[in-house]
């Protein structure tokens, strides 16, 4: 099977996440698509960040009614700080029998040569790039594919300033993440 990894923070997880797994997979040829959580993104602030198993639980309520896309944990059960060659060689060897290819905003396409290792993970897999805003950069490097992909006007960031404000988010959070926001007391 062909399968993207679309990592994130996912903090949280929004419905623009989950369109955009599901666009990714039927545009591009993909079995399925990854959702990988990650842990503390070691090229951003910490703060903020909800604990690993509540955004992975919301990640797995997200989820639940998706055919071919799935929440993966597989970053949490790595050594730390996480970083993208070691869940792709880990992911690799857990499943020969799959070809992976990378989901990347275009926002960490600018910042690619940043990544530990980014020569080795250009050299051994596919790098799909979907946009991150108006404007357009060219693809840097060979093995990534620039994708037309739908925007969606919402991040993690504003869901969270919503959340402080009690914001209406019916349009933008799966109802059980929103429940699941409210019962824990999240982003508050």
């Amino acid at each position: 099977m062909r399968i993207g990894l679309f990592s994130g923070s996912f903090n949280p997880v929004h419905k623009g996440h989950v369109l955009l797994a599901e666009y990714l997979c039927k545009q591009q040829g993909l079995d399925e698509v990854w959702m990988v959580l990650s842990p503390h993104n070691p090229m951003k602030r910490v703060e903020g960040l909800a604990d690993d198993v509540h955004r992975l639980n919301m990640l797995k309520l997200a989820l639940e009614d998706q055919q071919n896309i799935r929440p993966s944990d597989v970053e949490l059960l790595l050594p730390r700080p996480s970083y993208t060659y070691r869940t792709l060689q880990y992911l690799t060897q857990a499943y020969p029998q799959h070809t992976f290819v990378l989901i990347i905003g275009e926002d960490n396409m600018l910042c690619f040569n940043k990544w530990k290792n980014y020569r080795w993970i250009l050299d051994n897999y596919e790098i799909l790039v979907y946009p991150r805003g108006a404007e357009r950069h060219e693809c840097t490097y060979a093995n990534m594919k620039k994708v037309e992909a739908p925007l969606f006007p919402i991040s993690s960031t504003w869901i969270r300033q919503c959340i402080k404000e009690d914001m209406d988010l019916t349009e933008w959070l799966e109802p059980k993440v929103s429940d699941y926001i409210k019962q824990n007391k999240l982003y508050l």
